[in-house]
């Protein structure tokens, strides 16, 4: 059975309303200036969602702006900051004024407990943070409970510490690709956004692409979340901005030292979020004012491999030129393919490589960004 039967998407906006409230425990996942749900962080706080419990292995952008908005009253996490962009300057407002705690965990820690979650374990052991100042809560508060207590390993009798496991109410995973269904693929670092999807009782995907399930099946290794556990799908362009997306877009720096900038006050912060989060617009239009996203390619091997044989064939005004001291090896790698009409694909003759065709099919992908690909001699792109 087809898994886009199951059709999950939503809308962002209903996303946030269906799935949220105020005094939740939300989880996120991403890593310093990474791939993460900012666009989610955004709809929060157009929504007004006070009081949350924000739980991230390493929290980013979205945090920061939460914590700047006023939103968040309790975090727990590994990591807290922006690297060479400086200290998140919403958190530390929002700690240093009594407006929020952080509980502090290492950076191991976080991802223990969200697996203790999703094993459905009491607690997870381990010999981490034992030891040092991570095992005092900042809560202060007296539940009679060490946020850490000591466990004694029934086999050596070492002495261990057992960490507390995190099932959050909603987890939030921003993906680069998914289908309808909820299958997703995961490009670059994880920073365990798959044990964070298996602990959440309930679990939103924010998506920079919606693909086919066809495209889900064709790459199956790095479908790291499957359908069965997501609840909703939300198709989110630059949903991940300013933060970068691992093979679609760097960071966007000056914004990110602009907000960071903005977020170290109140009167900063209110201009930054009248100018970039209250005004709810399409991706198109958000990419048109902030100016500084770079254009996205996508190509087709397939096609581009077809554009080279109509150069070569000369069935084009354009020319496949190929340098005449080029060396016989080079030569032969470029017929080393042949088009399978019947099958629509490209297949490789006998065992003969083919690093120097693919090498041209990158030169001509270069050319047709340019605008260099039908020119005719001496134009430009």
């Amino acid at each position: 059975m087809s898994s886009e039967i199951f059709n999950k998407l939503i809308r962002l906006e209903e996303a946030v309303r269906r799935f949220t409230h105020d005094g939740q425990q939300i989880a996120t996942n991403g890593l310093p200036v990474g791939a993460e749900p900012v666009a989610f962080a955004r709809e929060l706080i157009r929504q007004n969602r006070k009081n949350l419990h924000v739980v991230s292995t390493c929290a980013s952008s979205a945090l920061n702006l939460l914590c700047a908005a006023g939103a968040v009253s309790k975090m727990e996490g590994g990591f807290s900051g922006l690297e060479v962009f400086g200290f998140s300057n919403g958190i530390r407002r929002a700690v240093e004024s009594g407006n929020a705690v952080w509980e502090d965990y290492s950076n191991l820690a976080m991802p223990l407990r969200f697996l203790a979650g999703a094993l459905n374990l009491p607690f997870f052991p381990a010999r981490i943070c034992i030891g040092s100042d991570i095992e005092r809560s900042a809560l202060g508060e007296n539940t009679g409970t060490p946020k850490i207590p000591r466990v004694r390993d029934p086999f050596s009798g070492n002495e261990l510490g057992a960490l507390s496991p995190l099932s959050p109410e909603l987890a939030v995973i921003y993906v680069p690709f998914a289908d309808a269904a909820g299958n997703a693929i995961i490009l670059g670092s994880e920073w365990c956004s798959v044990e964070l999807s298996r602990a959440a009782k309930k679990l939103i995907i924010v998506a920079e692409h919606i693909v086919s399930a066809d495209c889900i099946r064709q790459y199956p290794n790095l479908v790291r979340i499957p359908a069965e556990i997501v609840d909703a799908v939300t198709w989110t362009p630059l949903g991940a901005w300013p933060n970068g997306s691992a093979g679609l877009y760097d960071a966007d720096d000056a914004h990110i030292f602009e907000m960071n900038a903005a977020l170290k006050t109140e009167a900063g912060t209110q201009a930054y979020l009248e100018k970039y989060v209250y005004p709810s617009e399409t991706a198109g239009a958000l990419r048109e004012r902030i100016g500084r996203i770079a254009r996205r390619h996508y190509f087709s091997t397939l096609r581009i491999k077809d554009i080279l044989f109509e150069l070569r064939a000369g069935h084009t005004h354009a020319k496949w030129e190929i340098p005449g001291n080029a060396p016989a090896h080079y030569l032969k790698m470029l017929s080393s393919e042949r088009r399978n009409n019947e099958k629509q694909v490209w297949e490789q003759i006998g065992k003969t490589p083919n690093h120097f065709f693919d090498c041209e099919v990158m030169n001509v992908c270069a050319a047709l960004m340019l605008g260099l690909v039908g020119a005719q001699e001496g134009e430009s792109g």
